[in-house]
């Protein structure tokens, strides 16, 4: 029988503690954290600015990036505790919360943190068969003229990238190979300059920026409110540094470890959970595979990408992940553990600003919410 340890692919990470091994490097760390602040959210920025307008969509960004500074700072206080400073390290996003705001606020970080993430996964399906998709209307455009109906659906992309994905999600120790988080970097920095790039040389051949101050007009006011709203959803889901400030997660990996981790300890002498197979591969060394891993990654990517294929609509989608998991996760979680880290007495002044933070970035996320859930029935239905 394998022991436990041979059979979770991302265990190899963990002391024997069962703390995350910080085997990473600084330039990993930084590739990580520009992939995933830059490549998550920026390719639905040039839509929120459009339905805001020049004035309202800086603003709100420049109001964004300052909540998820005060965010990061809160959260960077409760790397360590109980001192900030000398305290013993929490780990990860749940280890922080657990020490300082007890079990049961610690399963519900964790639910949104992996409900998070199984989103993000979904979003990530509908993005590459998104940009797939207009890379076949581009060619169409260049070959057939602007006037032809260059239309193109989703659905094959989003089963073709899901298919390599089964395959890609059985590679043991994906997050260790620390090539694919330069490249991932490089590439979240060459589509950003790209579309920068694609937008200055249209506003050049133009003579003037296009757009209005007021965004793009609608056919009645309700409409402009629930298009707002889903707006700033977007753009919520654009700005996620402060979840991934105590642990580097780029997504699926961490949800993996953590269901075949658990059922391995739930089930240690189950023959599916703990029995490992390897297959040897000619040149390459031999490819280990676990029949618990081979049904549930399979079980997760088809799920992802069967969603997907439910609600291709990129912008509603990234509004309503954005806007179900900013409040919580980036602010919630980060204000309520400093109170207790930092021993902040109720009705103090500190107390009162950072509970109004809260209470506002709350009904900012409320609207948001509303407003991309209804969007997305809307395109649903349409």
């Amino acid at each position: 029988m394998a022991n436990q340890k041979s059979i979770e692919p991302a265990n190899d990470a963990f002391d024997d503690d069962g703390h995350q091994k910080r085997t990473g490097t600084l330039w990993t760390c930084i590739a990580h954290v520009i992939t995933a602040v830059i490549g998550s959210g920026v390719l639905s920025l040039a839509w929120s600015t459009a339905q805001l307008g020049w004035i309202a969509a800086p603003i709100c960004m420049l109001g964004f990036a300052i909540v998820t500074y005060v965010s990061a700072s809160l959260l960077a206080d409760c790397y360590r505790s109980p001192h900030p400073v000398t305290g013993t390290r929490n780990y990860t996003y749940m280890d922080a919360v657990r020490v300082n705001l007890g079990a049961k606020r610690t399963w519900v970080c964790g639910f949104l943190q992996y409900l998070s993430m199984f989103g993000t996964g979904v979003a990530y399906v509908i993005t590459t068969s998104t940009c797939l998709s207009a890379i076949e209307r581009s060619n169409c455009f260049h070959k057939e003229g602007h006037e032809a109906p260059c239309a193109y659906g989703h659905n094959f992309y989003m089963l073709l990238f899901g298919a390599v994905q089964i395959f890609l999600s059985q590679i043991p120790n994906l997050h260790d190979m620390e090539w694919l988080s330069i490249v991932a970097a490089i590439m979240s920095f060459s589509y950003s300059s790209i579309g920068f790039a694609l937008g200055l040389a249209k506003v050049i051949g133009n003579g003037w920026i296009k757009g209005s101050l007021g965004g793009v007009l609608t056919a009645t006011r309700a409409q402009k409110v629930w298009i707002v709203s889903q707006a700033l959803g977007d753009i919520a889901f654009a700005y996620p540094y402060s979840l991934i400030l105590i642990e580097i997660q780029v997504y699926s990996q961490p949800v993996f470890a953590f269901l075949e981790g658990w059922l391995a300890k739930k089930y240690p002498n189950n023959f599916f959970i703990n029995k490992s197979y390897s297959i040897p591969i000619p040149v390459l060394r031999a490819f280990r595979v676990n029949l618990l891993s081979l049904c549930l990654r399979t079980a997760y990517v088809v799920s992802t990408t069967g969603i997907a294929m439910l609600f291709p609509y990129f912008n509603q989608v990234l509004g309503v992940l954005g806007a179900l998991n900013f409040w919580p996760l980036a602010i919630y979680f980060p204000v309520e553990m400093y109170f207790v880290q930092g021993k902040v007495g109720a009705w103090t002044r500190k107390w009162i600003i950072l509970r109004t933070f809260s209470i506002v970035c709350l009904m900012v996320s409320l609207l948001a919410l509303i407003g991309s859930i209804q969007g997305l029935i809307t395109a649903k239905l349409s």
